[in-house]
Order: C-alpha cells, then sequence, then structure tokens
C-alpha cells in the first residue's frame, strides 16, 4: 500500500499528459511558454481570483509574497508552529521575525482569539496556514487583519480545492498561496506554486520579482529573485486540473468513510471540519496517546503512516534565538505529539481503507 498514490492518476491520464508535454517540446519555450499563462487563466477561473501568478515552488510563492509586501529587517509576521517549516523560514530569510500563536483544538489551524493580542507596531503582516486540506477562520482572522491594516496571507499548500463559506481556499484574503509539489492536493510532476490575488498591483509586483524584478527588459525596478514556472509543469497541470474537481470530490467521501470507520474509538480523535468549511484532507490525521502502538500495528501489515511537523517550529533549532521553550504553545505540542497521518490520495482503492481502519481497531 502506498502512502499516496502518484501512479494511479498517470496510468488514466498520462497520455493525454504526454500530448501536452510533447507540444512543449515541439514549441521549445521551456519557461514561462505559453502553456503557463494557460494554466493562469484556468486556475483563475477555478479559484475565482482576479489574478494567478506561477512560480517555482510553494515556498518561492510565500518568499515572493512577503517581498511584494516590503518586509524585511526590524518586521514581524505572525504564523503558527504547526506546520511546515518554509512558512516561518521565508520570513526569517528576508530578516524578519515569525512570531507564533497556537493553533486551535478542534481543526487546528490558527487561534484566531490569540490573533490580536501578537500584533504590535512591528507586525507587518499575518500568514495563517490551511492545514491538513481545510482553512482557518479567515474571516475572523481578516477582521483583525483589517482593524489594524495588515495584509493576510493564506499560505493554502495543503488546501487548495478547499471552501470557507463557499469560497475557494486561495481567493479567501489579500494574498493566497499554494503548492504543486507532487504530493499536494493538486500536484505536478516536480516543483511549482502559485500566488492568487485581487490586488492589480501586488500582482504586477510577484510578475516582476518572478524574473529577477524586472519590469520589462533590462529594467530591474525591484529586487526579485528566479522564481520562473517550468513550462512543462504547467502543460502537466493543465490535465490534472480537468481531472482534478472529481478527485476533490474522492478525497471528501474517503476522509468521511475514514471518520466513520474511527468515529467513537477510545484514544483516537478524527479530524474535525470547520462549521463552514470543506476540507481536501491532504492528509488524513488522527490523534492519540498511542501513537506509536499504532503506528507499530499498521507497520506489521505493511501500512505506511507519518507523524508530520513531529518538531514544532518553536522548538526547531535554527529558531532557537526566538526564545521559546517546550509549553510556550500547549496545543501544538500536543498535536506533534500525538498526530498520526494514514494513507490518503483520490485512488486509495476502498479495500486498502478497510485495512487501515480494521489495522487501527
Amino acid at each position: 500500500m502506498q502512502f499516496i498514490d502518484l501512479k494511479t492518476r498517470h496510468q488514466l491520464i498520462g497520455e493525454k499528459i504526454n500530448v501536452r508535454v510533447q507540444k512543449v517540446m515541439d514549441h521549445g519555450q521551456f519557461i514561462l511558454g505559453p502553456e503557463v499563462r494557460e494554466l493562469e487563466g484556468k486556475l483563475e477561473e477555478y479559484s475565482g481570483s482576479k489574478h494567478c501568478i506561477t512560480v517555482s515552488s510553494g515556498t518561492d510563492s510565500l518568499l515572493i509574497a512577503l517581498m511584494a509586501l516590503g518586509v524585511g529587517a526590524g518586521d514581524e509576521v505572525i504564523t503558527v508552529p504547526y506546520t511546515w517549516i518554509s512558512t516561518a523560514e521565508v520570513i526569517s530569510l528576508l530578516g524578519a521575525k515569525p512570531i507564533f500563536v497556537d493553533i486551535r483544538q478542534d481543526t487546528w489551524n490558527m487561534d484566531e482569539t490569540l490573533l490580536e493580542t501578537a500584533i504590535t507596531d512591528n507586525t507587518k503582516a499575518i500568514m495563517p496556514v490551511s492545514i491538513f486540506g481545510q482553512c482557518p477562520d479567515m474571516d475572523a482572522i481578516n477582521s483583525i487583519a483589517g482593524k489594524y491594516n495588515l495584509p493576510v496571507i493564506e499560505d493554502a499548500a495543503q488546501s487548495f480545492g478547499a471552501t470557507y463559506k463557499g469560497k475557494k481556499s486561495c481567493n479567501l484574503s489579500t494574498i493566497g498561496s499554494t503548492s504543486f509539489f507532487p504530493s499536494k492536493p493538486l500536484g505536478c510532476y516536480g516543483d511549482a506554486g502559485a500566488l492568487f490575488t485581487n490586488d492589480d498591483e501586488l500582482a504586477e509586483k510577484f510578475r516582476w520579482i518572478r524574473v529577477h524584478g524586472q519590469q520589462r527588459k533590462h529594467n530591474h525596478p525591484i529586487l526579485g529573485l528566479n522564481g520562473r514556472m517550468d513550462t512543462i509543469q504547467a502543460a502537466i497541470l493543465l490535465e490534472i486540473l480537468e481531472v482534478f474537481p472529481e478527485e476533490v470530490q474522492k478525497r471528501e467521501q474517503l476522509g468521511q468513510t475514514y471518520s466513520t470507520g474511527l468515529a467513537g474509538v477510545e484514544d483516537i480523535s478524527t479530524p474535525t471540519v470547520g462549521e463552514y468549511n470543506t476540507s481536501v484532507y491532504a492528509q488524513y490525521t488522527i490523534l492519540s496517546e498511542h501513537r506509536e502502538q499504532i503506528q507499530q500495528s499498521l507497520k506489521e501489515k505493511d501500512i505506511p503512516s507519518v507523524s508530520y511537523y513531529s518538531v514544532p517550529l518553536h522548538l526547531q533549532p535554527v529558531f532557537e534565538n526566538l526564545g521559546h521553550k517546550e509549553g510556550d504553545f500547549p496545543v501544538a505540542e500536543k498535536v506533534e505529539n500525538e498526530c498520526l497521518s494514514l494513507p490518503m490520495s483520490p485512488y486509495l482503492k476502498t479495500e486498502d481503507q478497510k485495512q487501515v481502519i480494521d489495522a487501527i481497531l
């Protein structure tokens, strides 16, 4: 059994992908070729955002977003300690300081009730993370941000395709950022990412920054980086996007089947999907004080499982200078101590999922 099945989809649509890739090989525009703009248009339509700017990776999308907002030395950006390191890494790379607030006990997303107390005169932006496939309470976060005239960047690397109050993830705040890393809900065959915004000025800055700050040939009004998207990845994503809505439905069904099958099991907490949310279950994650025993039981039956973010960011050695200690963010620490992600992808077989559930029971 595979933890994330990346092969079955290609068996289904591989021929169409090969045709798309061959067209790229024939025209030879391997960077920012016509498929890139075609993909951006399709993603704008899907998300409802005015602008989509594709980039080289999900990490670069966060970095470009912060650069466009002018984040730099002495600034603070508020985020969460329970996430992949990219979220805080890009803040520090620009000389700014990550400020952590704890996560909620139910959705494991940013606890919006703690947000306002973390805002200072140095706060430059707020970066909530849509963890494991669902969005935080974005209205509450946006409301607090608006009170202090702060931009909000949704780190939606794990939630593309999910909705909050009927609106798509990546179109819920000032900026939406996502990743097309192969294991993500909408994943390509390499590294890529995208930024979304309804702000014309920000969109223009994103486009400049991804080509070394270049406004037009040989004219660089701002600092940038090499953040361009590979045309072959855009071509691949164009075909995957055709089956993506169906995959989102399959993910929701599989998530519900897991939750139903594990409901009421003593010492296991299944994911809570927020009242206004749908989830794409980038990972289906349970909590248990007996995680190691469960993981061992699964391993004995050749069932893979993963403990994501088993060291939260505030306890990572690279952020030691922030001065945090164990106990500072108790909910994040509880989740990292007890979380276990189970096999999940749109093509997880019914019999395999039953085997996982039976092994846990």
